[in-house]
């Protein structure tokens, strides 16, 4: 399953759903007849293009039903990995796979389905796959260089040539649908078929016009992240009412060891390694929409502290962070560098008038003896401190 956000699928549910899906996606083959080599190679000799369709169709449905998910902040696309390009080494494990493909009328995921319903060629195909990896595992030291060659790292269009996630849906939509008509003729010239006519295939158009419309939602459905970013950058933050908590009361929740505060410290790492504040946490504006973070930011009844050099930057993660629906988010009124004059390198002046100020900096001196000492046990427990961001876990077909 995807990376939803919030959790709404266990990890352990996630196995029995992916089981399921296993299910029905091998009857989906079988249906399709991808169980069958003379219809998997028929897109070779263009009398059936049924693959074609059926992948394309897949893809593009997934395609849209990601943007649609990320548009309503339901899907952490931080998590989603995207495959690095090894230029030379795809070019020729495509001509391996194709020739192969040719050869014994099916591709790994279609022998799979086809030995599932007893067919000895798939099977006889499944053990030539195995054969293969076992070959390629024992020879890899041959072909390293060859494997590893023009990586070009996890690409994408909209990265290469710009453009909005929502226009190259579109433009996939369009492309799809393109090659559905041109395979048709294709198809219709090699099997003979004289009579086709579009304007008369009202349910090939009435497809095409819904397609179409669902392509165009794409542009309706902007990133969610991409929006609360640009807000965060363009109004004004000390106008909106972002709740504030002083020098002292934070030194006070550290010092009494509250568990219902929790520090998210924007500081650059560097800072945050040399002196991070206990129950806290290094992280980025962008964590703040990851899966992990939100699952942190959503704990009942605790106050999300953000802490930066300066009010700023504070507040563009507590907007970021309301804007998600965690109101319980919190600024430290002047940031990092105002604590530490006030706690950490707390100086007594001379010169003390009221009562009020007397208890302060009796607090105060008391606070700047025990914070650091609680900052140095924090480091102890935290000597090799986890990376900022989400673990990405390496599946495919």
């Amino acid at each position: 399953m995807g990376p939803l956000a919030p959790d709404i699928i266990s990890d352990e549910l996630n196995y029995v759903i992916a089981l399921f899906l296993g299910f029905a996606f091998g009857f989906v083959l079988e249906q399709a007849g991808f169980s069958t080599s003379k219809k998997l190679v028929g897109l070779f000799y263009g009398y059936d293009f049924t693959v074609l369709r059926v992948f394309f169709t897949g893809g593009v449905t997934a395609m849209v039903g990601v943007v649609a998910l990320s548009s309503f902040g339901l899907l952490d696309t931080s998590l989603i990995l995207v495959n690095p390009t090894f230029l030379w080494s795809a070019i020729v494990g495509g001509l391996i796979m194709g020739l192969g493909f040719v050869i014994g009328g099916y591709c790994p995921g279609t022998s799979l389905a086809g030995a599932a319903i007893g067919k000895i060629d798939a099977m006889i195909f499944v053990g030539g796959s195995v054969l293969g990896v076992y070959a390629f595992a024992e020879g890899y030291p041959l072909w390293e260089g060859l494997y590893k060659a023009n990586n070009w790292g996890g690409v994408r269009l909209m990265d290469t040539f710009g453009g909005s996630q929502s226009l190259w849906a579109f433009i996939w939509v369009v492309m799809a649908l393109g090659a559905f008509w041109a395979v048709r003729l294709v198809e219709n010239k090699v099997n003979g078929v004289k009579d086709f006519k579009f304007t008369s295939n009202k349910r090939y158009l009435g497809l095409t016009g819904l397609s179409l419309l669902i392509g165009l939602s794409a542009f309706l459905m902007t990133d969610k992240k991409e929006s609360i970013m640009t807000n965060a950058n363009s109004v004004d933050l000390t106008k909106e009412q972002i709740k504030v908590m002083d020098s002292d009361e934070l030194a006070f929740r550290i010092m009494d060891k509250d568990i219902n505060v929790f520090i998210y410290d924007l500081r650059p790492q560097k800072e945050y390694t040399a002196s991070p504040l206990p129950n806290s946490v290094h992280i980025t504006l962008n964590n703040l929409f990851e899966k992990d973070f939100r699952k942190m930011l959503s704990v009942k009844d605790r106050k999300n502290i953000f802490i930066a050099n300066n009010d700023s930057l504070e507040s563009k993660a507590a907007f970021i962070a309301i804007q998600q629906g965690y109101d319980n988010s919190y600024i430290l009124k002047g940031g990092f560098d105002q604590f530490k004059k006030d706690i950490i390198d707390f100086t007594k002046p001379a010169e003390v008038k009221t009562q009020q100020e007397i208890d302060t900096y009796r607090f105060r001196e008391s606070a700047k003896a025990v914070i650091p000492a609680l900052i140095k046990e924090f480091i102890s427990k935290n000597s090799a401190p986890a990376k900022t961001g989400p673990k990405r876990e390496l599946k495919g077909c």
